[in-house]
């Protein structure tokens, strides 16, 4: 027998068992949550309905709900196996857990990524839609941007699955809210960068240029410092057959496994929550456009700084100005975003009109469902304005009116911007669930075809540790770094410090796809955006 077939002969020996069927427990468990998932939000549904008094005329706007559900979780659903594959894949090639057991380990702490998670990411999503959709969420124009973006990141994260091709489902779902945001500005005969925020898609097509070359340098480097560190020449051989890695590799493996599939689960899981809360303020105005568990004595305390933020907006201005249509004025800038000369009369009128809204209904509960819209449109519209007033520095305002504008900016986002508990259980057991189903595809790629030899433990650890810490750094300066692009390029990096060779042709194709996620995303969700409105 040659050297190269008992090589051969040995990667074989030493890898995993990925055909195993799931044991009978695993499916269990799964049927178990997903009941369990589907009756508590069916039941929390019901009972929000029930309490803010939605009379049911007809069965269209729950019907357009159940289907935009659906592809808002399975959105999710395809996020966890397509995404989380990348977590799990190094302690499995270095048979630090069993597959299945990492699997179900990854999609545990998935779930508690999402359920512990702040939301402020999942309402960040929603500031990149075009705003007169946003404001007009309800209408056959809403669904149809609602159904597009979903649809379009589910069959590009499908493909990309399809090939085994580790691509973002970040980035995907960025492309797809952009590829919309351009479509209806040409529908509309404006021009198509308007309807763009070009602040975030610099951001991505940085992340795009960076997180390979990040993962890539930085497990190069991390692998270096092992080998300098640790002489155990065992930890950078391939597996003898199916021997776990040295305990403490073995805890590091596991540790950064887990870190990153929390990370991701408190990350991407928002980005489904921020959606469906669009969809149901769409289609149950009344239980989800204002946050009616607000206590009634925070009434008082509302109007008053809605008031005293007026007045602190007015006193700077060299003149009294009149503005006949103060939402006009602030959609038109959230739009175009060029600040015209009345915008500050204009939100210190959206403020005095929101106070005066609150205080004649007396609490956000006892606003009428023919007015609730109207009222989480102006506060919508403050806060956004408000936000990118501070960001492009406008107004030059002393350190008393900001703070003023803050606190009121905070008032209304508690009003607008709150995710129920049964939202965040559904996609915390969707994303999880998706982490327990499709994920060999992805794993056998990482693990099997970046590189010409079987992943060692250095290799595991060093990988696993970049994307761990590259996730903290970027959750720490708000930079939109991709796990999926960090950790593949990582394994690149160590098969290229470990003389292991790369196998180009898996390369190429990773290349290909993280390079075309986002054209292929806009053009996607464009497309189908403008079928939607053709065909509602």
């Amino acid at each position: 027998m040659t050297s190269d077939s008992v090589s051969q002969a040995a990667l074989l020996d030493a890898r995993p068992q990925l055909d195993q069927r799931a044991g009978r427990v695993t499916a269990a468990m799964f049927l178990t949550m997903l009941s369990l998932g589907l009756l508590f939000s069916v039941y929390s549904l019901v009972q929000d309905m029930d309490g803010a008094g939605t009379v049911m005329t007809t069965w269209t706007p729950f019907l357009l709900l159940g289907v935009a559900l659906l592809i808002a979780l399975g959105f999710e659903f395809v996020n966890g196996f397509h995404d989380t594959a990348n977590a799990v894949a190094t302690v499995i090639y270095t048979h630090s857990l069993p597959p299945h057991f990492a699997v179900v380990w990854s999609g545990c702490f998935n779930f508690l990524g999402v359920l512990l998670s702040s939301g402020a990411v999942a309402f960040g999503v929603i500031t990149l839609l075009p705003v007169e959709l946003i404001l007009q969420v309800g209408s056959s124009a809403g669904f149809a941007m609602v159904f597009a973006l979903l649809i379009a990141a589910i069959l590009w994260n499908l493909g990309t699955w399809w090939l085994g091709l580790p691509a973002s489902s970040s980035h995907t779902l960025i492309g797809s809210i952009i590829g919309v945001g351009i479509a209806n500005a040409l529908m509309h005969g404006r021009d198509g960068t308007s309807g763009v925020e070009w602040s975030q898609v610099v951001k991505v097509g940085y992340s795009l240029l960076l997180s390979p070359v990040i993962g890539f340098v930085f497990a190069i480097l991390m692998l270096l410092l092992l080998r300098t560190l640790v002489k155990n020449r065992t930890l950078y051989k391939a597996p003898e057959g199916k021997t776990p890695p040295p305990w403490w590799i073995r805890s590091l493996l596991v540790l950064t496994c887990t870190g990153v599939s929390f990370a991701h689960g408190s990350n991407d899981g928002q980005k489904g929550m921020g959606l469906i809360m669009l969809i149901l303020v769409g289609t149950l105005p009344t239980a989800y456009a204002l946050n009616r568990a607000m206590p009634v004595e925070h009434t008082t305390q509302f109007v008053a700084v809605a008031e005293v933020t007026q007045q602190a907006l007015l006193k700077d201005l060299p003149q009294p100005v009149v503005v006949e249509d103060p939402r006009q004025v602030l959609s038109g800038y959230l739009r175009s975003k060029e600040a015209p000369a009345e915008l500050i009369p204009a939100v210190a009128a959206l403020t005095g009109v929101i106070a005066d809204e609150v205080r004649d209904y007396g609490a956000l509960a006892r606003v009428p469902a023919e007015a609730v819209a109207n009222v989480r449109n102006d506060m919508y519209l403050a806060s956004e304005a408000i936000r990118l007033m501070e960001k492009d520095e406008i107004g030059n305002f002393d350190a008393d009116t900001q703070s003023k504008l803050q606190a009121f900016k905070k008032q209304i986002d508690g009003a607008t911007r709150f995710i129920p508990l049964w939202v965040k259980v559904a996609v915390a057991i969707a994303l999880g669930l998706g982490t327990m189903v499709g994920w060999r595809r992805i794993v056998v790629t990482v693990g099997e075809k970046i590189g010409k030899s079987h992943l060692t433990y250095a290799q595991g650890a060093s990988a696993e540790s970049v994307a761990m810490l590259t996730i903290g750094a970027a959750d720490m300066f708000g930079l939109p770094v991709s796990t999926t692009h960090v950790l593949s390029s990582g394994v690149a990096g160590t098969m290229a410090a470990n003389g292991s060779g790369l196998q180009m042709g898996t390369i190429r194709n990773l290349l290909m796809a993280w390079v075309l996620t986002l054209p292929a995303a806009i053009l996607l969700s464009g497309s189908l955006y403008w079928l939607f409105t053709r065909l509602f």
